[in-house]
């Protein structure tokens, strides 16, 4: 009989109220239902996908009926006894940066909360605030997951914190090392990888910029830190651009550059590195140190997801298969 994979996606799934840079107005469930709709159409037949996280008890029957469409999606892991979920409000200046309102909070998912699903064979987490999924829960999964198993985790949610204004702000992720032997995969875009790299001390002067955007050298000297101390491997998004994919085989430093999957029109980016960190989780799915088609199918969801604002965006597994190799020709790993 063939093995089914099985993926969990630690996180939000917030309420959002978007404005786009041109003015339309979008509402919708978000982060985790991204990773989570477009790895069930990628799993058709071959695997399934569970969400792990806690949302308001009003929120919980449409977050149900929406993820109920995907026969492989397991809602096991979907909790609203505690009735806490985020609410957030987005409105983008421009195709890449938005301003941030959050006002209200999902509890962090612990590690009872993870317990039932700690057989999956990879473990996406993709908080979006620095409290959603905490350190001692990547801690329970490492030392509980069964064997070959890995972990996967967005920067994004220790480089962003809430004030008591609702306003979500970047923060530099100070403690960062005390959480990279509990990582497999380090996931961020170019702005967080700003917040993660960072000096030991500061001119007040420099400190007057809210974006710090790292030089090739310095991403690859943050990289190559970091996989020093545990990480087997580090992608940083760069926009529109693509993807830099950083890993030591046999001991010796390896950066790569994955060009972007191209597409014609941008329509919403909202989830995009979701999505992008939901690719990764497939493209290592059959071969875990192959970060190159991790990074292409990453490249994949994430432009799938600019095309619309549905989840009809998201497409089965051949057709996606298809997309890359018509963008990768011969260098497509599918």
């Amino acid at each position: 009989m063939k093995t089914q994979f099985k993926i969990a996606v630690l996180g939000p799934i917030p309420y959002d109220h978007i404005t786009t840079s041109r003015g339309k107005v979008i509402v919708k469930y978000g982060c985790v239902t991204h990773p989570a709709i477009a790895l069930a159409k990628l799993l058709e037949g071959e695997g399934t996908v569970h969400p792990i996280t806690h949302v308001r008890r009003k929120d919980e029957p449409e977050v149900r009926a929406l993820l109920s469409r995907y026969e492989n999606i397991g809602l096991e892991g979907l909790y609203a006894h505690l009735d806490q979920g985020d609410v957030i409000q987005l409105r983008f200046v421009d195709q890449n940066n938005r301003l941030e309102k959050q006002t209200a909070f999902m509890p962090p998912i612990r590690p009872e909360d993870v317990a039932q699903l700690i057989d999956c064979d990879v473990f996406v987490c993709v908080p979006i605030s620095d409290y959603e999924v905490p350190l001692e829960t990547l801690q329970y999964i490492k030392a509980n997951r069964k064997e070959g198993a890995i972990t996967i985790f967005d920067a994004h949610g220790p480089t962003t914190t809430v004030t008591t204004t609702g306003d979500r702000l970047r923060r530099f992720w100070v403690e960062r090392d005390l959480w990279l032997p509990y990582i497999d995969l380090l996931k961020m875009n170019i702005e967080e990888a700003g917040c993660c790299w960072f000096k030991k001390e500061y001119k007040p002067e420099e400190l007057k910029d809210d974006y710090r955007e790292l030089s090739e050298n310095e991403m690859a000297e943050f990289a190559s830190y970091v996989l020093q101390r545990g990480v087997k491997a580090v992608v940083i998004t760069l926009d529109s651009r693509g993807s830099m994919a950083y890993s030591m085989p046999n001991g010796q430093f390896k950066a790569e550059f994955v060009r972007s999957v191209q597409v014609n029109e941008v329509i919403d980016t909202t989830g995009c590195g979701d999505s992008f960190a939901g690719g990764l989780a497939f493209g290592l799915l059959e071969d875990r140190s192959d970060y190159i088609r991790a990074c292409q199918y990453a490249n994949a969801l994430g432009a799938l997801r600019t095309q619309g604002t549905t989840f009809e965006v998201f497409k089965p597994l051949e057709d996606t298969k298809a997309l890359i190799r018509k963008n990768y020709g011969e260098q497509a790993r599918v």
